[in-house]
């Protein structure tokens, strides 16, 4: 009985304009009423009451929240034996309540910093798991594949040299980058790479060179004579 009796919120013991209503036997519209009694005769009731609403087959309706001195107010003109049983009866339910509180012993300043601390410390160790499994973003993975094709049309000799314009000789350049790219960072494809390793993939790329017979056919290829 006392949990229905008082709530807990925002850290204070409160009881509802409904919960009150239905224990006095009173209409909720009077109980609402007498609240406003209150308030017109004293602003300072309004920091015991707060005012909210409940839901009643799909309508909303206003409801209060108080906290004992606003109860006790309230309820002072609540008269009857069964009245009082129950004015002893929250009186009892608020005791409790506020027992409750009060052994939450609140955070010192060092143990609010240090839990802040370790929030921090969570968020930045499952940032780091993303990156660590989670593939390229397309952002990502399209400046990876500038940086390639570029490093690919360097050592080719550029866009114009007979070494980029021969298709056998471009695609074994691809085949050779990629070969020492799978051996390096164990991927099947460039996409599938971790995140974490976006920066060494790069580094890769820029020190990235040909072995040596394909750079003699590279070589070789950007000496012929263009056919006129």
């Amino acid at each position: 009985m006392t949990e229905e009796l008082v709530i807990m919120r925002d850290r204070q013991a409160v009881t509802t304009s409904l919960q009150v209503a239905r224990d006095f036997e009173k209409n909720h519209k009077d109980v609402l009423k007498a609240w406003k009694n209150l308030a017109a005769q004293n602003c300072a009731t309004k920091n015991m009451f707060v005012e909210g609403t409940y839901v009643n087959r799909g309508k909303e309706y206003p409801m209060l929240y108080m906290n004992r001195d606003g109860f006790s107010l309230l309820a002072m003109g609540f008269t009857g034996k069964k009245a009082l049983q129950f004015k002893l009866k929250y009186i009892d339910a608020f005791n409790q309540m506020e027992k409750q509180l009060q052994q939450q012993k609140p955070l010192s300043l060092p143990e609010q910093i240090s839990l802040i601390a370790k929030g921090y410390e969570n968020l930045s160790a499952d940032v780091e798991d993303i990156k660590n499994r989670m593939g390229l973003p397309s952002n990502m993975a399209l400046a990876f594949s500038k940086k390639r094709n570029a490093k690919i049309i360097n050592v080719l000799g550029g866009k114009k040299s007979n070494a980029y314009c021969d298709k056998n000789v471009r695609a074994k350049t691809y085949r050779a980058l990629f070969s020492s790219y799978r051996e390096t960072f164990d991927q099947d494809r460039y996409n599938d790479l971790p995140m974490k390793d976006f920066d060494k993939a790069i580094d890769f790329v820029n020190n990235w060179y040909p072995p040596f017979e394909l750079q003699q056919e590279i070589q070789q290829t950007n000496a012929q004579l263009a056919i006129v």
